[in-house]
């Protein structure tokens, strides 16, 4: 741990507006930093635009639309939950992409994923329901792997506009097995504001033993959790957490199993909204 935290005293070099910074020790690997002009949306080729997918409750419909969906023009890219009632079940809309870029945590080294996000000014209190994440999933799951055996990473979830940031894994089988489902193994910070904030994992493999191998969250450099293979005590479940393809996962769910549904003061549109400016990776040198 105390390896990790020194890592990060290092400073991000001078980079163009709302591109991946570059960090001293690391290569940057990949990044999204989503050009292009208002109104336009993600590049198709990077990102697959999910559509009829419903789970743990929630009320939205995902849509393609620009509506839900759109680069700001300003190198960011904004999904924007609408309560909407041309949708015929439970009257919200909203957006979620998942990237068609995947990558592998390498042996020996710490590979970084990270992100800066920011939030809608709607009112903290008027925002009941609102599920915005960050977050990966283990790329087996597009090849027949059930859920949670594919592996999951959230590196950020929020829930009805609470300044508080969850950190979780989940793994293995459910209920119950090495990750505690369908709780999973978490962890939870405050934020101070809706405002710009970097998100990232570390997961450092440089000790080629799963064991001792871990994966580390950080809220703008500061460390808030920890999760080593030894906790999860299963090497199978590690191995889809940390030495399998990830891909990336941005959406903006509403209602559900965890913030619960939408109220009478619940605000929609942009001040509801998560805006992204960059996703990337890294890995050490």
């Amino acid at each position: 741990m105390h390896a990790l935290r020194s890592l990060l005293f290092f400073l991000p070099s001078l980079a163009a507006a709302w591109s991946a910074p570059n960090y001293s020790g690391y290569t940057l690997l990949w990044q999204d930093p989503f050009n292009g002009a208002g109104g336009s949306q993600p590049d198709t080729g990077t990102w697959n635009y999910i559509t009829g997918l419903h789970v743990n409750n929630e009320l939205q419909e995902y849509t393609t639309s620009s509506r839900n969906l759109q680069l700001s023009g300003g190198s960011t890219v904004q999904l924007v939950p609408w309560h909407d009632s041309s949708n015929p079940t439970q009257g919200w809309t909203s957006a979620r992409i998942e990237s068609k870029y995947t990558f592998t945590p390498d042996a020996g080294r710490i590979t970084m994923a990270e992100a800066q996000i920011r939030f809608g000014d709607n009112p903290t209190n008027r925002k009941k329901g609102m599920w915005p994440a960050f977050w990966m999933l283990g790329d087996s799951i597009r090849h027949g792997t059930g859920w949670p055996a594919c592996g999951e990473v959230d590196i950020l979830e929020m829930v009805n506009g609470a300044l508080t940031g969850y950190g979780t894994v989940h793994c293995g089988t459910s209920p119950g097995g090495p990750c505690n489902e369908n709780n999973g193994i978490g962890g939870n910070t405050g934020v101070a504001d809706q405002g710009w904030h970097t998100w990232r994992v570390m997961i450092d493999r440089r000790s080629n033993n799963w064991q001792s191998e871990s994966i580390t969250w950080f809220l703008d450099n500061n460390q808030y959790f920890q999760v080593t293979g030894s906790r999860v005590n299963n090497q199978a479940a590690w191995n889809a957490l940390a030495h399998s393809p990830l891909f990336f996962i941005l959406n903006v769910a509403v209602g559900g199993n965890w913030p619960g549904n939408p109220d009478s003061n619940t605000l929609d549109g942009y001040g509801s909204m998560m805006e992204v400016a960059y996703v990337a990776t890294y890995r050490s040198n």
